[in-house]
């Protein structure tokens, strides 16, 4: 069924817009709760009327979005979260986070309008900012380990094992080799004097 937008739903439309959605969708939730109404014709006819109307207040609307989207030219944030070696999350970044991370620098962007997947990785991503129907901004996100020290010694630590490893089995081979070493050097001395003692004629 198609419907008239009463408000803006992001991922769906902008107020006014004519949307198409499912019937039980239309008259379960949007009709009921005041987000939008059927679009018959007259009701069509309706919008126009007032789209015309109040179109240099739309025009107004827009120009306040692109100034508000120009406040972010250029802006962009990194995230941290506790997270594993691999770069797996404990937990996830998504919309809210953005927001905050937004605060921080003076910025107040109202999370509803603020759209990214969450995420459980460490990475780049992009988060998108609808001001307006026509306006639009995406922000670069890069979400780093919170807990990046704590890796690091943990990366160094088993480096250093690994590298400990070999070095002490090439000791304990060389002491093997010493010791074997030794014990040919103790038969190959030995062996003369047994020989001798061979050879010597037995005493009438």
């Amino acid at each position: 069924m198609e419907i008239i937008l009463k408000e803006d739903i992001i991922g769906l439309g902008y107020k006014n817009d004519i949307v198409t959605v499912k019937n039980g969708y239309g008259r379960n939730y949007l009709i009921p709760q005041g987000k939008g109404v059927v679009a018959t014709e007259s009701a069509k006819k309706i919008l126009a009327e007032n789209l015309r109307q109040q179109a240099h207040k739309l025009a107004a609307l827009k120009a306040e979005a692109e100034k508000k989207a120009s406040a972010l030219d250029g802006v962009q944030v990194e995230i941290a979260s506790l997270a594993n070696r691999s770069g797996q999350l404990y937990g996830s970044v998504g919309a809210a986070q953005v927001a905050e991370a937004l605060e921080k620098k003076g910025i107040d962007i109202d999370r509803k309008i603020i759209t990214m997947r969450d995420v459980r990785q460490m990475g780049e991503y992009e988060a998108v900012v609808h001001f307006h129907k026509e306006v639009e901004v995406k922000i670069p996100v890069t979400v780093v380990a919170e807990n990046a020290a704590e890796l690091a010694a943990e990366a160094a630590a088993e480096k250093a094992l690994r590298n400990a490893k070999p070095a002490a089995e090439a000791e304990e081979a060389t002491e093997e080799n010493e010791e074997t070493a030794a014990e040919v050097a103790t038969e190959v001395e030995a062996a003369p004097a047994e020989t001798e003692a061979e050879e010597a004629p037995a005493e009438a």
